[in-house]
């Protein structure tokens, strides 16, 4: 029998639309995806045209090609964004169309490529393309990410060379953690979601005025805004329409103030950064910004990463998960920070999500620095749990309580 059949492909392409982008009646869609995912693909397409959709678009993807590109053009022409690629998914957005991107990382995909070139063209893409994510962060759409297994990725993951034995197993842990091996994955998301909003519901009453971070990896304070919302699971777009922006999920996650945030932290995973990799990394923190860094690997890429703009040395989000998550409890590191900073707290790099703060999506970028939330052309989670990380939330009048300890949810439930 061929591995994964159609119907669990079909479970898994109905799952990302009906769970995923939610799409509605009438409703476009525009998929992102590689080549390598043209099978899921054709069904994902399928469920969509089932659920009412119309003018569903596919933007295919080469790596090949991808790393060409970085390989031969001049840097004018890698700095510079066509306008019809702009204008193709921003007039999408802005007609109420939803989104799906479809994630297959070659983690050393552009390994060995000047890390400069490459910071160009990302700065540039990420510039020209800011108006277009104002939709996303911003839920003004349904948008979703979920992942499918390339031979590369799957060998990097298993370590292995045995690329067919690597692609099997690697559907067996993402139809596992994304609950399509359940009977009805659908219900089982559902579920899912309650437990988050269980737990974003409680820290939104509570409104501690900080978190204390402490671990063998970490020792750091990280400041809240006032008002400030703590999110998780699905979410709910302009229209009204509830959607799941991340297949997997196991976070809650709100925005810091970015002036906030001072210590110390040292990733527990890897982190893959547009097809490099950095690792072994610690950072210190003093008034929100980084003052300093290193890495056993990667650190040209990570200082390049930092230096995509002023926003860029200060954090815009700060993520809880379980060290018990199941992508935790798998023992593997994905390379892909969609699944790995669903195994681990997190935090990330950059531009924070408006709707982290009470009324925050009508905001201007002025406003919103103005409280304490940062922005930025990039977004970049980096992954600090481990099963020793206790993090506290300490209230105005200075108690501390437990939120995460030894790894683990401490707040009732």
């Amino acid at each position: 029998m061929a591995f994964p059949t159609s119907e669990q492909l079909t479970k898994y392409a109905k799952l990302a639309v009906q769970m995923g982008v939610n799409i509605q009646e009438g409703q476009a869609l525009l998929i992102n995806a590689p080549l390598e995912a043209r099978e899921y693909v054709h069904h994902v397409v399928d469920e969509a045209y089932a659920a009412g959709a119309e003018n569903v678009q596919v933007n295919w993807a080469d790596e090949v090609l991808t790393r060409k590109r970085y390989e031969n053009e001049p840097l004018s022409v890698l700095e510079n964004v066509p306008k019809w690629q702009i204008e193709r998914v921003l007039s999408h957005a802005q007609d109420g169309g939803a989104v799906l991107n479809i994630l297959a990382p070659n983690p050393d995909l552009l390994e060995g490529i000047d890390a400069e070139r490459v910071a160009k063209a990302n700065k540039a893409r990420s510039e020209a393309m800011k108006d277009y994510k104002k939709y996303i962060i911003n839920d003004k759409i349904q948008w979703s990410i979920v992942s499918v297994p390339t031979e590369k990725w799957a060998k990097k993951v298993f370590n292995t060379d045995n690329g067919e034995q690597a692609v099997n197993d690697l559907w067996e842990q993402i139809f596992s953690i994304v609950r399509v091996d359940q009977e009805d994955p659908i219900a089982a998301w559902k579920k899912h979601n309650e437990t988050l909003f269980e737990i974003r519901d409680f820290l939104n009453e509570k409104q501690y005025d900080h978190l204390e971070y402490q671990s063998d990896y970490v020792d750091l304070t990280v400041k809240l805004p006032e008002n400030h919302v703590w999110a998780g699971g699905g979410a709910v777009a302009e229209t009204g329409a509830s959607f799941n922006p991340n297949m997997p999920t196991e976070e809650v996650f709100t925005a810091p103030d970015y002036r906030g945030v001072n210590g110390t932290v040292k990733n527990t995973k890897p982190l893959n950064y547009n097809g490099n990799l950095i690792d072994d990394f610690e950072l210190t923190f003093k008034d929100g910004q980084v003052v300093d860094m290193k890495a056993g690997t990667g650190e040209e890429t990570f200082r390049h990463l930092l230096d995509s703009d002023e926003g860029a040395k200060y954090l815009g989000e700060v993520a809880l998960v379980p060290h018990s998550s199941p992508i935790s409890q798998s023992d593997l590191v994905f390379f892909n920070t969609l699944y790995d900073e669903n195994a681990s707290c997190h935090l990330a790099l950059g531009s924070a999500y408006p709707t982290n703060v009470q009324n925050g999506e009508k905001m201007s970028d002025a406003e919103l620095s103005e409280i304490g939330v940062n922005s930025s052309i990039v977004h970049e989670d980096f992954m600090v749990g481990s099963a020793d990380l206790t993090v506290y939330g300490v209230t105005a009048e200075g108690e501390k309580e437990p939120i995460i300890e030894n790894g683990e949810w401490a707040i009732p439930r």
